[in-house]
């Protein structure tokens, strides 16, 4: 059995997926607004398992990404 702890805010190499609250928490956002943000299908990809809903770190990084730039005081 290993001592490392089984769940970690920022993913593990061997882990890398995020269920909504951690995803939520390293985007810097409320885990109601990435939930309504991924049900109006603007959000980051996700990978639902039955009820469970998952982020791999990848996906989220290329969605902050893409965002960024993109706020009003930008035009």
């Amino acid at each position: 059995m290993s001592d490392r702890p089984r769940h970690h805010a920022g993913g593990h190499a061997d882990r890398p997926y995020l269920n909504t609250r951690q995803a939520a928490h390293r985007l810097g956002m409320t885990v109601r607004h990435l939930e309504r943000m991924r049900s109006n299908g603007t959000g980051p990809r996700f990978r639902r398992h039955g009820r469970l809903v998952f982020y791999h770190i990848d996906d989220l990084e290329a969605w902050s990404l893409s965002t960024a730039g993109h706020g009003t005081s930008d035009a």
